[in-house]
Parts: structure tokens; C-alpha cells; sequence
């Protein structure tokens, strides 16, 4: 409703300048031309109209900027105005000191000072306005940015898979997550699926996002407009945001992990973290574990810890769908998980 009266308003602004605009015209043609308008009251209605039209003209133009282009277009502007201004007020410092100057000599002074300084301001728009959030949160809290392993590229596989919320939340993870557009377009392709499961799954990444944005996480989350066009694939353009902004990449898919260890970027997987912090378990060592179903081999058979971690029990499949007490013969430890290697010893009682 406060959108449609402001609306309102404008148009009528617009109409009202229009025939003030209108009326300044036709005085200023009466008296230098001596010409008599025979009806006024149309050209005031024609000044009116065109007023209105420009208006229509306006809001129309408006309805073309989205809300991702007002977000990039925003600082830029902003880079500009406040460049332009610094100018013109460093100018008028400047001949404040020489009031002897003639006009035409100020008047280039100025024009000088101003083409510097907006100059500068065009730069900074073009190159540095995208990352002004992570900027603005490094005044607020100082020490985020200090250096490598300060900022990390997150993949979309991060913030579906959810975990990282709980890693910020417990003060785990420092400094800031940068969000490529590409990867929230990604996210939110997933999230209006057709698909019933890949729908949740996007659905909960974004509920994710908008957690790990909240004021009470420790961490910074900046959206980086950033996106490599000599590379198509996604892990690839993460792989170079990486190297761009000499950051590590957080994700929990196993094959990017691989990609960007070749290229040299570090890779902080949240599946080799839950890995590490599963309890110890060494050879010889006694356990129990249901037996869920048959393994690989005739007579083995697999259960699964209470932390998802897979069991195969040697000479078990006889004793499946019970509980039994196995004997650890080896660990395999990988980054996709673990494996925990035993041969049966006997029932649990």
C-alpha cells in the first residue's frame, strides 16, 4: 500500500513539474519573442501530461531492475557519487588557497581534481564492489581477514549436506564463507526441482544460508559476484576463486577434493572432519554390532556403529540380524569414510 501512494505521488510530482515547466516557457517565449499563446490553459494541460508520461516512462524502466542487479549495481553508484563529491570538495579546498586564480583557470582545476578522483571511484565500482561486504565485515570484526585460511569458497554441497551450521555454531570455524553467485543460482535451480528429494535437499541449503547469515554466528558470510567465464564447470570456477583470492575450498564432495589437491588449493572436508572425530578403534580391540546384512564375500556380513560407520564381520552371515561381539583385525580410513574389518567372536548375550 506505502509503495502504491509513494507511486501516486510521483506521477503527481511529475504533472504538477510539467506544467511549471510548461508555464516557465511560455513566459520566457512571450518575452523574448513577443509571441502570444492564444489558449495557455492547453499547453499547461500538454506540460501536465508529458510530466505524467515521463513518470510512466520511469516506474516502467523500474520494473526492469531485479533485486540481483540492484544489489550489484548498489555499491558501484555509491563508489561513483561519493568519488565525484570527494572531488569536487577536494577541489574547492584546493582553491580556497589561491583566490588570486582566474576563473577559467579554477574551472580546469576543478574538472582536473574531479576526473581524478571520479576515475578512481569507476575502478573501485568496477573492481571492488562486489566484495564490499566481506570489507565492511572485516571493520566490524578485525582479524578475520588476516590472512590465508581466513576466507573459505563454499560448495554447494556444504550447505545442503548442512553440517556447517553446527561447525560455525560451536565456534569450530573462523573468518569468512564466501558464497559464489553461481553456487546460490545452483542452489537455488536444486531447490525448485521437480524432483521431490532434490527439492528438500535445495530447500535445506538455503535454510542453511540464511542460518550461517544470522548476527549471532561467528562467522562472516559474504556473497561474491565473482565467476570465472573461461571455466564452465562449477568445481573448476571454485577451484579458481580459490587461487584468486588465495582462500581453501569447504566441501563435502570427494571429487572436487581431488581436483583442487592437483591444483594445489587446500580442501577442508567436512566429511575427513566427522572421520577424525569418530572414537579410536585398534586391532584386537572387542565390540558390539548388529549384524544388518550379507557382505561381499559367502561368508561375511555387515553392520553398521551407531556413527554410520560400515562393519564387515568375517564368518558372520550365519548370525545375521543379531547382535555379536567381533574382534577388530584392521582399519581403512579414507576420505569418503571408513571401514572397520573384524571377524566374529561371538553372539552378545
Amino acid at each position: 500500500m506505502t509503495v502504491k501512494i509513494v507511486r501516486a505521488c510521483f506521477i503527481l510530482a511529475c504533472s504538477v513539474m510539467g506544467v511549471t515547466w510548461a508555464r516557465f516557457i511560455m513566459e520566457n517565449v512571450e518575452e523574448l519573442q513577443g509571441y502570444q499563446f492564444e489558449s495557455p490553459l492547453k499547453w499547461l494541460l500538454l506540460g501536465g501530461f508529458v510530466g505524467a508520461a515521463l513518470a510512466g516512462i520511469v516506474l516502467f524502466l523500474l520494473h526492469f531492475i531485479t533485486q540481483e542487479l540492484y544489489e550489484r549495481l548498489a555499491p558501484s553508484v555509491a563508489a561513483i557519487v561519493v568519488a565525484v563529491v570527494a572531488g569536487y570538495l577536494s577541489s574547492v579546498y584546493l582553491l580556497f588557497w589561491f583566490p588570486d586564480l582566474d576563473g577559467t583557470t579554477q574551472i580546469f582545476v576543478s574538472v582536473s581534481v574531479v576526473l581524478l578522483t571520479g576515475y578512481m571511484g569507476i575502478h573501485l565500482a568496477l573492481t571492488r564492489a562486489s566484495n564490499w561486504d566481506a570489507l565492511i565485515s572485516a571493520v566490524r570484526h578485525p582479524g578475520r581477514l588476516g590472512g590465508t585460511g581466513f576466507l573459505k569458497v563454499v560448495d554447494t554441497s556444504v550447505l545442503i549436506d548442512g553440517r556447517i551450521a553446527d561447525i560455525c555454531s560451536c565456534g569450530f570455524m573462523e573468518g569468512t564463507l564466501l558464497i559464489p553467485r553461481f553456487v546460490l543460482k545452483e542452489l537455488q535451480n536444486i531447490a525448485d526441482s521437480a524432483d521431490i528429494v532434490r527439492r528438500a535437499k535445495g530447500r535445506r541449503g538455503l535454510d542453511i544460508l540464511r542460518e550461517l547469515q544470522d548476527e549471532k554466528t561467528p562467522i562472516t558470510v559474504s556473497i561474491i559476484e565473482d565467476d570465472p567465464e573461461s571455466v564452465r564447470e562449477v568445481d573448476g570456477k571454485l577451484v579458481v576463486l580459490a587461487k584468486q583470492y588465495n582462500a581453501k575450498i569447504l566441501t563435502t564432495d570427494f571429487n572436487l577434493n581431488k581436483v583442487a589437491q592437483i591444483d594445489g588449493v587446500v580442501v577442508l572436508n567436512i566429511n575427513d572432519l566427522a572421520n577424525g572425530l569418530k572414537p579410536a578403534v585398534l586391532p584386537d580391540e572387542l565390540m558390539e554390532v548388529k549384524l544388518m546384512k550379507e557382505g561381499k564375500e559367502p561368508s561375511q556380513a555387515v553392520g553398521y556403529l551407531d556413527d554410520g560407520t560400515m562393519v564387515v564381520v568375517d564368518n558372520g552371515r550365519s548370525h545375521l540380524g543379531k547382535n555379536a561381539v567381533v574382534l577388530v583385525t584392521s582399519v581403512l580410513q579414507t576420505s569418503a569414510g571408513r571401514m572397520i574389518f573384524t571377524r566374529f567372536n561371538n553372539l552378545a548375550t
